[in-house]
């Protein structure tokens, strides 16, 4: 689908009260075919979401430290991985050590994650996304781990009050950007 089209089925997708306020901007280059483009979503002509940002192995090291240092951020471990770093380790490291470094693994996990789902998005995965929107249910949308099908989900006309007031503890535990679409779409009820 062509961009055009694409970006006007998004666009007539979304609630009457961000309409005009959320925008979905992408750049092509005609004369350089081998580069993908950058997309962006825009909140009240700022550039909120920008896809494609070269400085990934910089924020994936700046975002572990951030999950390590912030004491809210609470990441269970379970005994699976424990075992598996005992394995690792053939069993001569302590207990107690054990689950710190079970959970330092799973902290890198988690940053890891977050800065693939942010940085891994082009326009040309942009398209893949919004189509696979366009496609599937909203339920599937917000359920999702992916953080593009979060924020077109909050921001579509089809979730109602109700389910945004029912989702707000799973939002909690979303990236922080589907945290600032929610607040943008909660500040519209």
């Amino acid at each position: 689908m062509a961009w055009s089209k694409l970006k006007q089925q998004l666009e007539s997708f979304l609630c009457p009260a961000l309409y005009g306020r959320v925008e979905y901007r992408a750049t092509g280059y005609r004369y350089l075919p081998d580069k993908a483009g950058l997309c962006y979503i825009a909140v009240d002509k700022k550039n909120v979401l920008n896809m494609g940002d070269k400085t990934t192995l910089i924020r994936w090291y700046q975002t572990e430290l951030e999950i390590k240092n912030d004491s809210d951020i609470q990441i269970p471990i379970n005994n699976e991985e424990i075992e598996t770093v005992r394995k690792d380790t053939k069993g001569i490291v302590p207990e107690d050590r054990l689950k710190i470094i079970a959970k330092s693994r799973k902290i890198a996990e988690y940053a890891k994650e977050l800065v693939a789902a942010q940085s891994a998005l082009s326009k040309s995965n942009f398209t893949v996304v919004a189509n696979k929107f366009l496609s599937i249910s909203i339920e599937e949308s917000i359920e999702s781990n992916d953080i593009l099908l979060n924020i077109l989900a909050l921001v579509d006309r089809r979730v109602g009050k109700k389910r945004i007031l029912n989702i707000s503890e799973k939002m909690k535990l979303k990236h922080p950007i589907v945290q600032y679409f929610y607040e943008l779409r909660l500040s519209t009820l």
